[in-house]
């Protein structure tokens, strides 16, 4: 079982190697993983731009915040476990490894119950709420209906694949992934053309596509590491972990991971209050919202993987009671933030008008996205920065204090500066506020970090 658990990985306590290396080896199919398991919205929102017109890509961006926002405690949950299983398998002990995977995964289907129904039921709702486009309503609704619906599926392959990169395993992941954009880059055209006979889906043709990707490589995952004997295979003491759930280790699993939930949940109520004052424009305005995210979001990649892999050799190291590799762990991440995020902005930047046109044809909204996309790009290196800084305080269990700065940079700094430099600047001004915000969350993570985390005793926490 050890064995299974060591390999595929990435040793953190190898002396041979740099750690800048070690994050390397690491980071690639982790920063590749990400990037394919946005690869499917990407290519989604290609062909609805492309195929069906700027008002499907509106339709589709619409929604994606309120989406963010109802599985925004499940990220906190996936989190939470991810800590405490890098720190159990440092200190080699597999077997707590087997008991938080099991109780994440039975906490994660209720969640997953709970929010796929609230979704389908009050989707439409919502909408009104945030004034989406009248134009776009009825799209909107009927493809986050299909979203919800299928959240257990989405809940338990995300919760499974946080697991394994916690062992270190960012390989087996990343396999699994390719599956799961291959399957959609081939379903969605299909659904949305009616090739081989099959129906005519418009856009909800993302949305099944969606679906069936995800269940297909989750059900190829379960039966890859059953073959393999790997240690967090699903099996009956995993089930029984799942059903029984622990409510010891669960309560830890929520002591780390409920603090980051309720970030997250804070940034996407703040997506969603940033998207009303987008939609006061117009649904070009919200397509335009909807391509620059979808830049951004590959932007965010490097900086979101790297504070992962911070966050997992963090746990580890602990874990291992060798918290004399936690400088060196940070200093390789911010380092490898600014050299690879600082290299895909720059490209960013030179491309822009092609990477934008290849899911927007209407010039006036691929101009405004244009601009929109120059003024806040560069500042995502700041987030990556205080993004690794953050993940590394959380890996030892240090969670309330980094959370708090992230929501106060967020509703004490961005909304309120987009909602005020809205009315002097318009558009553009909604978007200023987020090199402002990021601006304020590196100096307050790293006052915290120097002052106050630095100066700590860490122990290991199961």
């Amino acid at each position: 079982m050890a064995q299974a658990a060591r390999r595929p990985g990435v040793n953190v306590f190898d002396e041979s190697r740099p750690m800048w290396q070690i994050f390397g080896i690491f980071l690639i199919p982790l920063l590749l993983s990400n990037i394919l398991q946005s690869a499917s919205s990407l290519i989604s929102s290609i062909y609805l731009g492309r195929l069906i017109g700027v008002h499907a890509l509106a339709a589709v961006s619409a929604i994606f915040p309120i989406i963010f926002f109802l599985i925004s405690f499940l990220i906190g949950l996936s989190n939470g476990s991810t800590v405490l299983i890098g720190q159990a398998f440092g200190a080699r002990d597999f077997h707590t490894m087997k008991k938080v995977a099991g109780t994440t995964l039975g906490a994660s289907f209720w969640i997953a119950i709970i929010v796929g129904s609230v979704g389908v039921l009050f989707s439409q709702d919502v909408l009104r709420w945030i004034d989406t486009p009248p134009d776009i309503l009825r799209d909107s609704t009927i493809y986050a209906q299909w979203i919800f619906a299928a959240s257990p599926i989405f809940f338990l392959y995300l919760v499974y694949t946080t697991f394994l990169r916690g062992t270190g395993d960012s390989q087996t992941p990343f396999y699994f992934l390719i599956l799961s954009t291959v399957i959609a880059l081939l379903v969605t055209p299909a659904l949305i053309l009616g090739w081989f006979g099959l129906p005519r889906l418009g856009i909800v043709a993302a949305a099944v596509s969606f679906v069936v990707s995800n269940l297909v490589s989750f059900i190829a995952l379960l039966v890859y590491l059953r073959a393999r004997g790997h240690a967090l295979r699903l099996d009956l003491e995993t089930l029984r972990d799942a059903i029984v759930i622990d409510w010891r280790v669960l309560w830890r699993v929520v002591r780390i991971g409920v603090p980051t939930g309720l970030q997250i949940v804070m940034i996407s109520l703040a997506e969603i209050a940033v998207l009303s004052f987008v939609n006061r424009f117009g649904s070009s305005a919200t397509a335009a919202y909807g391509a620059v995210n979808q830049v951004v979001a590959y932007v965010q990649f490097p900086a979101v993987s790297i504070s992962i892999a911070a966050s997992i050799f963090g746990a580890q190291c602990i874990g291992a009671r060798r918290e004399d590799k936690l400088s060196s762990v940070i200093h390789s991440g911010v380092a490898l933030n600014y050299v690879i995020g600082g290299t895909i902005i720059a490209v960013c930047y030179i491309f822009a008008w092609n990477i934008l046109g290849w899911f927007i044809t209407a010039p006036t909204t691929l101009s405004t996205a244009h601009g929109l996309l120059m003024i806040t790009l560069w500042s995502y290196l700041l987030f990556g920065n205080s993004a690794v800084i953050s993940g590394v305080m959380r890996a030892s269990g240090y969670v309330v204090w980094p959370t708090f700065n992230g929501i106060f940079a967020i509703w004490g700094i961005e909304v309120p500066a987009a909602y005020i430099l809205m009315h002097h600047y318009g558009l553009t001004g909604v978007w200023m506020g987020y090199p402002i915000a990021f601006i304020v969350v590196l100096l307050m993570q790293t006052a915290l970090y120097t002052f106050v985390w630095k100066k700590r005793t860490h122990e290991r926490l199961v």
